[in-house]
């Protein structure tokens, strides 16, 4: 997920300069300089919004002749030769490489020259959650995301790697595989800063760098040198077809496999699904098939929720001309679902769907894989469809499997405001992702 790259403001009511020493015209001579440089950081990496605190009383007052300090031109450190040649012949002496894109790597201006990469080496890749998206999931390159760990089945092919090509990981993610101190593929790099080293995450070599530049340099080196993998193709189906198992299954409560499948057939692919944080998460990083970047976004760091409409709101802003898709548990909705006003009164056109299993499911699960007792979790929910209704918007509630993709585009055809109330069967959560993966590898830690 990339972010809009934005200076806050913030006055401060409560603060005045004399109280601090210092007179308002040495703030007015200080804040030109400082908001051009809140700009610099929030356009860097890791871009994002920054935080600017005025006093009340410089606030209030008229800045003056204060001079505005233009924006430059500059271009990013590039990684050095002798380093892309290392790397290269490290990925020329494995025997079976493997490419993860991560949060760093899924940028607007990175998904040619890494799209680039993968075409020129046909190297296999697979993604972290929030890399999902920075190349286009229907390559047949592409071998899965990380969505766990550890244990899940795209592991089949970290397991199988000698060598893995780690294009902006960025460890504030949940880990997408564990390093061990001995045995394990060794990992190369690839980032604009150097990275941070954790017990799971300890690269053997760095390429620091312009990431565009450097995957274009990788490139140059190892376009028509790599002998492909000969069991990657069947392996890779094998992964996809688990993942696909069940997804078009006719259960009622829905099951995530089939909510997955149906929201895919829904969305085109320039459409943005915005997730919440629970459950439906995971099954949408593993399940859900990218084709353009940014168009599924979560977070994937403290993953807060409540997260899934606001940031819809946003992308239907900034694309009022796409399909547009909040995907939030009931928890989660319900901690920002007043934002369904803001929606309504800025007149965007925007689906909302409620996933109802009146608990929050992801602890709930947690409990359960434990060994806890189910205590504390589950709580009522109000009426959904009143309840959008009562703001403006439009609502329905599913019934049965059948009705969901229906629905969903006769809410999108009759733009505005709609939430959508789908009952989930969470029961899959147990059934695949601890005593299917568990027997796929007896220590396996659905963490």
């Amino acid at each position: 997920m990339s972010f809009v790259a934005q200076a806050f403001l913030c006055f401060d009511p409560r603060a005045k300069t004399q109280e601090r020493g210092q007179s308002p015209f040495q703030i007015y001579r200080q804040f030109p300089a400082t908001v051009r440089d809140a700009f610099r950081v929030a356009e860097e990496e890791r871009p994002g919004p920054v935080h600017l605190e005025l006093p009340e009383d410089v606030a209030a007052a008229d800045a003056g002749d204060a001079v505005v300090i233009p924006r430059h031109p500059f271009d990013r450190p590039v990684a050095g030769a002798a380093a892309l040649d290392h790397a290269a012949e490290m990925i020329l002496s494995a025997q079976r490489p493997l490419v993860m894109i991560g949060a760093a790597g899924n940028r607007p201006a990175l998904v040619e020259p890494i799209s680039g990469f993968m075409a020129r080496t046909r190297l296999p890749f697979f993604n972290t959650q929030m890399g999902k998206g920075a190349v286009d999931g229907g390559s047949n390159l592409y071998v899965g995301t990380a969505a766990l760990s550890e244990g899940d089945y795209v592991h089949e092919a970290i397991e199988r790697a000698d060598l893995i090509v780690a294009i902006g990981h960025d460890t504030i993610e949940k880990p997408p595989f564990l390093m061990k101190s001995e045995g394990g593929p060794k990992v190369v790099h690839v980032s604009y800063e150097s990275a941070t080293v954790e017990q799971v995450y300890h690269p053997d070599f760095e390429v620091i760098g312009d990431i565009g530049a450097s995957v274009t340099g990788l490139a140059e080196r190892l376009e028509g040198r790599i002998s492909p993998d000969a069991g990657m193709p069947e392996l890779r189906q094998r992964i996809l077809a688990k993942l696909n198992d069940r997804a078009e299954e006719d259960r009622f409560p829905i099951t995530p496999q089939r909510i997955v499948h149906d929201v895919r057939q829904v969305m085109p692919e320039n459409g943005i699904v915005c997730l919440d944080n629970g459950m439906y998460k995971i099954w949408f990083a593993r399940n859900y098939r990218t084709h353009v970047a940014n168009t599924l976004l979560l977070d994937n760091a403290l993953a807060t929720m409540g997260a899934g409409l606001p940031s819809a709101i946003m992308a239907s802003m900034i694309y009022p001309d796409r399909r547009v898709m909040a995907v939030c548990g009931d928890g989660g909705f319900m901690m920002n679902s007043q934002e369904m006003e803001t929606a309504v009164r800025l007149g965007l056109n925007l689906v909302v769907v409620i996933l109802n299993d009146s608990a929050y499911g992801m602890i709930r699960w947690k409990q359960s894989v434990d060994g806890f007792p189910d205590f504390g979790m589950t709580f009522g929910n109000p009426d959904f469809v009143r309840y959008a209704e009562s703001y403006g918007a439009k609502g329905s509630r599913i019934s049965a499997v059948e009705d969901l993709v229906p629905v969903l585009d006769a809410a999108f055809a009759g733009g505005g405001v709609h939430l959508v109330e789908v009952p989930i069967d969470y029961s899959e959560n147990t059934r695949v992702l601890v005593d299917e993966l568990r027997n796929r590898t007896p220590d396996v830690e659905c963490s």
